[in-house]
């Protein structure tokens, strides 16, 4: 979908659905919008005419054409359950992310050590399928194999500029997280350690370039 059609979207569900999702209008489409989506497709019967349903069919996130999207809510599904997930000021570290850190060979025991490729290693090990074991964002564009741009496919961007990547804190300017949707201008992806939390996050493409976009093979 585009940023348009998210959009158009949002608005929709907003109207239509009792009580409102009260989406943001933003264009991303992220857990909340997914889950007001799937209200609706529980209740077609509230959908107020043909264009509107065209527009809800036409809506479904992209998936793989080989895995299909019903895998991708394996991972997915975890992944949204921890949003809000945040790295904790000062000396201490928040147990969760030192247990997504557990999952890869650094093991690391601090909070500030960059953790987006520990918290998709360890969203893809309770889904059942086996990670990178490392740390670095970069070991994903080997993983798995190659797909387009779909619903829950682990995405590797690189900023520009190594190292200038505030968001994410990465000093080699790589990042790993999950694809949510993309427009001309920007990719939205759930992931860790975006502005030190499990967030949705809008990365501009002026920026970033998508190195790599990867499903379970």
């Amino acid at each position: 979908m585009t940023a348009d059609q998210v959009r158009q979207l949002q608005s929709m569900l907003n109207a239509v659905l009792k009580p409102s999702p009260n989406l943001t209008v933003d264009g991303v489409f992220g857990p909340r919008t997914r889950a007001a989506l799937h209200r609706l497709q529980l209740a077609r019967g509230t959908i107020p005419s043909a264009d509107t349903h065209k527009l809800v069919s036409a809506s479904a996130p992209a998936s793989s054409p080989s895995e299909g999207h019903g895998d991708a809510d394996r991972w997915m599904t975890i992944a949204e359950g921890e949003l809000g997930q945040s790295e904790i000021a000062g000396t201490a570290a928040n147990p969760r992310i030192i247990a997504y850190h557990a999952t890869t060979s650094l093991a690391a025991q601090s909070d500030e050590v960059a953790w987006c490729s520990s918290f998709v290693n360890w969203v893809m090990k309770q889904a059942g399928y086996p990670g990178t074991g490392s740390a670095a964002a970069k070991s994903w564009k080997a993983w798995g194999k190659s797909c387009e741009p779909s619903y829950g496919a682990i995405t590797v961007v690189r900023h520009h500029k190594a190292g200038a990547d505030a968001a994410t804190g990465s000093s080699s300017g790589y990042h790993v997280a999950f694809f949510l949707s993309k427009d001309a201008h920007h990719v939205a992806l759930l992931g860790g350690n975006q502005h030190d939390m499990v967030k949705v996050s809008r990365f501009p493409l002026a920026s970033y370039k998508i190195e790599a976009l990867r499903w379970p093979g």
